[in-house]
């Protein structure tokens, strides 16, 4: 009877104290403005009164209305949350990723993910990058076969076009896995859409939150289904390489700095081999987060860049004109040449303005802080950060819907914040494969262009977008190819 009494005390002393530290919580984010919410489970009433695909189109109202930040939201804080070393950690939104990609450098946070990010840097050297050139070109050229041979003066959705260039590039550079069958690739593509509407049913189902209702669900057997298939294809290829690696079949002639160039599979496996660092599991989740966010980013990005080419065709002909000046009608570029497209690089940039393959991030205060407008944020607030409505604000960026790389001129770069522009993150949790990726779509973009003249089917000024893991359309992108030797 004692203990059950003691017991009782400590769980009202717990109950007491939370209370006490939620009224303290609302009291002080009350003064913050917000859409109306609930006494009890607060802005969750505002997700379950509208439809999921409604959220992206609301968010941006709130954005808007409550300019510069908000209780479901803080677009003008991101220099404090990412300038520092301080608020690294993830919210609890990328939890529903954890079954998928455990703690990979995207879910990791603290000590993890600075281990991990110290181990996987070297994979993304200049040098190794000059490397990767061969894959990016090559691959490019298939595209441009498959495009000749049954999409010239057709409609083309671009996503399903372009996806399975960009996962072949992941695969290969960074796994060096080759050559992946098409079902399998097709399989993938599928699964991880199917994550992306399972994952945001969750948010926007509370009772989906609870993992025990979760794995009783249709969608958490959904979930279960998927995921092993993913973790099925990660482990062969882990094991496949494994074997290469220690047979002495991978050819790591290159070198940089007195070191032998290895694909970030490649090192990681050799933290578990050598330096008994690493298991298994470890590698898996950063093959599984690679995978994942090497191929949809830039799939995302190649889309829309094509998308917007096509509506824009003065900006068109000055690509290919550079394009051409630079590397001529047929040669394949290399590192070098792809440096010298400094047009392009603007039109690439202004594109991810417009268009962020990742258009939100968020993450836990890890301290109390003041705003630069005087709001107090209580750590463990959960801050949200719209990276694209950042990236379109007029106070930034005048006329934001307009398409002008003439943004990121050198003299318009200096006059503006660092941190006004993030499409690759920023501060020291940026996107550790920027520079991978803008050389991939350059690599793209230049072999594309020269071939084709890309005829506006879509308007970009009719894009919506669906909650999704990245940019997302709600329906199919579309371009025509014209062949230029057509012309």
């Amino acid at each position: 009877m004692i203990i059950f009494a003691v017991a009782l005390l400590a769980v009202s002393v717990y109950l007491v104290s939370h209370l006490i530290k939620v009224y303290r919580y609302r009291r002080i984010l009350a003064k913050i403005p917000s859409p109306d919410g609930h006494w009890l489970i607060g802005n969750a009433v505002w997700l379950l009164s509208n439809r999921p695909e409604q959220m992206f189109d609301l968010l941006r109202e709130c954005a808007k209305k409550y300019w510069p930040i908000y209780r479901f939201t803080s677009p003008y804080i991101v220099t404090i949350v990412l300038s520092q070393m301080k608020h690294l950690t993830k919210s609890n939104l990328y939890d529903f990723l954890k079954n998928w990609l455990g703690e990979g450098l995207i879910t990791s946070t603290n000590n993890k993910w600075q281990k991990r990010r110290k181990v996987l840097t070297p994979a993304f050297h200049f040098t190794i990058l000059k490397h990767f050139l061969t894959v990016f070109n090559d691959e490019t050229e298939i595209l441009i076969k498959k495009i000749e041979s049954t999409c010239t003066n057709t409609a083309v959705a671009l996503e399903s076009l372009v996806s399975p260039t960009t996962l072949q590039i992941i695969s290969e550079t960074a796994m060096g896995m080759r050559n992946i069958d098409d079902t399998t690739k097709t399989r993938y593509r599928r699964g991880i859409r199917k994550l992306a509407e399972i994952i945001f049913r969750r948010i926007w189902k509370p009772w989906l939150r609870l993992a025990f209702v979760f794995k009783l669900s249709e969608e958490g057997r959904d979930e279960k289904s998927v995921v092993q298939f993913l973790h099925n294809l990660t482990h062969k290829i882990i094991m496949d390489r494994e074997t290469q690696l220690i047979s002495g079949k991978i050819l790591t002639e290159h070198s940089y700095s007195g070191r032998k160039i290895l694909r970030m599979l490649d090192i990681l496996l050799m933290s578990k081999i050598c330096a008994n660092n690493m298991d298994y599991e470890d590698i898996r989740e950063e093959v599984d987060t690679f995978m994942f966010a090497g191929y949809d980013t830039t799939t995302s990005a190649i889309c829309f860049l094509l998308l917007s080419l096509a509506n824009h065709k003065g900006i068109q002909n000055e690509v290919r004109k550079e394009i051409e000046e630079i590397l001529g009608p047929n040669r394949v570029p290399t590192y070098n040449d792809l440096q010298q497209l400094q047009y392009t690089e603007r039109v690439i940039k202004e594109n991810l303005r417009l268009y962020p393959s990742v258009p939100f991030i968020s993450r836990i205060a890890s301290e109390d802080f003041v705003t630069y407008t005087g709001y107090q944020i209580p750590k463990g607030t959960v801050l949200h950060l719209h990276i694209f409505d950042l990236h379109r604000d007029p106070r930034i960026y005048p006329d934001p819907l307009k398409f002008n790389p003439d943004r990121f001129l050198p003299e318009n770069v200096k006059q503006r914040h660092p941190f006004a522009y993030l499409p690759f993150s920023g501060g020291p949790r940026n996107c550790i494969g920027q520079r991978f990726a803008m050389l991939e779509i350059k690599a793209v973009i230049c072999g594309i262009i020269r071939k084709f003249d890309l005829e506006e089917v879509d308007k970009d000024t009719d894009l919506k977008f669906i909650p999704h893991f990245m940019l997302k359309p709600r329906s199919n992108m579309r371009v025509k190819f014209v062949p230029r030797n057509s012309l």
